[in-house]
C-alpha cells in the first residue's frame, strides 16, 4: 500500500477510483518558474543535472509553487547518450549539440556500455534526495526518451527541421538503426529499473520525434523498442506513461506496448481516443501549452472542454499535450492546477 499522502495520480493511472482528477505537467520544473531561474543563473544546464542537490530542489519548486499533483525528476533524456561516451553541449538559444554525432558502424562500436550505478550515479541519487525531501507529499516520475527518439539526436547531432541523417540511416542502413536501437533500448530498460530502484514512483517514456516516421516505420523503429523496454521492467506496481508527439493513429496497436497510460499531444481529441482505446489504458493530457499565455476565463474554458470531451469516471490525468512554454506566467500555470482541482470533482461523482 502506498504511504503517499496525496496517490491520485498513481490511482488514476491505474484506472482506480479517484475524487478528482489529477494534475501536472510536462517541463514543469523550468524556466517559466522565477525560482528555477534564480537556481540556473549559478550554473549550467549540465551541472544542475549532475548535481543532486540542485535537481532535487528545482524538482520539488512547482509542488510547493503551482500545487501539482506529482513531481517528476529534474533531468534530461540525453543523459544516456553522454553516459555511453558523447560530448554534449548544451547552447544558449540552439539546444543540444553532439559535435561528434553517430553516423557509420565504427561510429557506433565507439559507444560504451553503460553501467548505471557508476555512469548515471548522480541521477540516482537526485531520485533518493528528491524522495526523501518530498517526504512522501507527491509521487515521483521517473522518465526516459525513447530509444528512436535518442538515436535523432545521437545521428543528428543537434535538432532538426528535416532529419535528413537518421533518415538516410533508416532507409540505407537498417540493419545499423536497428542495432543502435536495441542497445540503446537496453540502457534505457537499465536505467529506468535503476531508477525505479532509487525510488521512483512512475515511469514516462517519451517519444517526442516518433511522429516524423511514417505509420509502418513508426511501429519498425519506435514502438518496437518501447514494447521491449516496458517488458524489461523490474517493477512492482510503477505505472508506465508513454507519450509519443505526432503519433495519432492505431492506438489499439500503440497500447500494446504494455503502457498503463497513454499520454496525448494537444492535436488529439481524448474523449475520441478514449473510445478507440475502449477503457484499457488511462490517458493523460492534453491541453495546448499555448493556451497558457490566455486570460483566465479562457484557460478554464478550454481545460473544461478537455475535461468534458473525457468525460465521467477515472483514468484521466490533466496534462499539457507538450511542455509548458518558457514565457508562461507561472500565476496561468498555478491558475490552471487550482481550476482542475476544484473543477473535475463533478466528473467522479
Amino acid at each position: 500500500m502506498s504511504n503517499l499522502k496525496n496517490d491520485l495520480f498513481l490511482r488514476a493511472c491505474r484506472q482506480e477510483q479517484v475524487e478528482r482528477t489529477p494534475v501536472w505537467m510536462m517541463r514543469q520544473a523550468g524556466r517559466y518558474l522565477p525560482e528555477y531561474r534564480a537556481v540556473r543563473a549559478k550554473s549550467d544546464f549540465i551541472t544542475m543535472c549532475k548535481t543532486p542537490e540542485l535537481a532535487a530542489e528545482v524538482t520539488i519548486q512547482p509542488v510547493d509553487l503551482i500545487g501539482v499533483d506529482a513531481a517528476i525528476l529534474f533531468s534530461d533524456i540525453l543523459v544516456i547518450p553522454m553516459a555511453m561516451g558523447m560530448h554534449l553541449e548544451m547552447i544558449e538559444s540552439k539546444g543540444p549539440v553532439f559535435h561528434k554525432p553517430i553516423r557509420t558502424s565504427g561510429d557506433a562500436k565507439a559507444l560504451k556500455k553503460i553501467e548505471v550505478e557508476k555512469d548515471l550515479k548522480y541521477v540516482l541519487d537526485a531520485v533518493r534526495l528528491t524522495k526523501q525531501e518530498l517526504n512522501n507529499r507527491v509521487p515521483l516520475i521517473g522518465f526516459s526518451g525513447s530509444p528512436w527518439t535518442l538515436l535523432t539526436y545521437m545521428v543528428e547531432g543537434k535538432g532538426s527541421k528535416n532529419f535528413s541523417e537518421v533518415k538516410k540511416m533508416i532507409y540505407n542502413n537498417p540493419e545499423l538503426a536497428h542495432s543502435l536501437l536495441d542497445k540503446i533500448a537496453d540502457a534505457v530498460t537499465d536505467y529506468l529499473n535503476a531508477k525505479i530502484e532509487a525510488g521512483c514512483d512512475a515511469i514516462q517514456i517519451f517519444d517526442t520525434w516518433g511522429g516524423i516516421l511514417t505509420q509502418d516505420e513508426f511501429f519498425e523503429f519506435s514502438h518496437e523498442y518501447i514494447t521491449k523496454i516496458v517488458s524489461g521492467l523490474k517493477r512492482k506496481n510503477e505505472p508506465v506513461i508513454v507519450f509519443a508527439k505526432g503519433v495519432y493513429y492505431k492506438f489499439k496497436r500503440q497500447i500494446k506496448c504494455g503502457c498503463d497510460v497513454l499520454g496525448l499531444d494537444w492535436t488529439m481529441d481524448i474523449g475520441r481516443v478514449r473510445t478507440r482505446v475502449n477503457d484499457k489504458v488511462a490517458l493523460q493530457g492534453n491541453l495546448d501549452p499555448t493556451i497558457l499565455y490566455a486570460h483566465k476565463n479562457v484557460i478554464a474554458e478550454k481545460a473544461l472542454e478537455i475535461m468534458q470531451s473525457y468525460g465521467q469516471g477515472n483514468g484521466h490525468i490533466f496534462n499539457l499535450g507538450h511542455g509548458i512554454l518558457p514565457d508562461v506566467p507561472p500565476e496561468n500555470a498555478k491558475f490552471l492546477v487550482d481550476f482542475i482541482k476544484e473543477a473535475s470533482y463533478e466528473f467522479h461523482k
